[in-house]
């Protein structure tokens, strides 16, 4: 999908030397995928609390099942 965007050379700029980008598309998606990595650890964060576990489980136990 072709985009125009107006964004801050100057941030762009900054975000390719740190990253070592060699293209400023290559900036935006990885930007992009950032983003949409630290959204998805915040949903994650909500559950805290919020999951029933068995106490007694044996994790162990299963990892030697074959």
């Amino acid at each position: 999908m072709a985009t125009n965007l107006a964004i801050d050379d100057k941030l762009v700029e900054e975000a390719q030397v740190i990253g070592k980008h060699r293209t400023k598309k290559a900036v935006v998606i990885e930007a992009l995928q950032e983003y949409i990595q630290r959204r998805k650890q915040a949903e994650i964060f909500s559950l805290f609390g919020k999951i029933e576990y068995d106490p007694d489980y044996d994790y162990k136990k299963q990892r030697g099942a074959k």
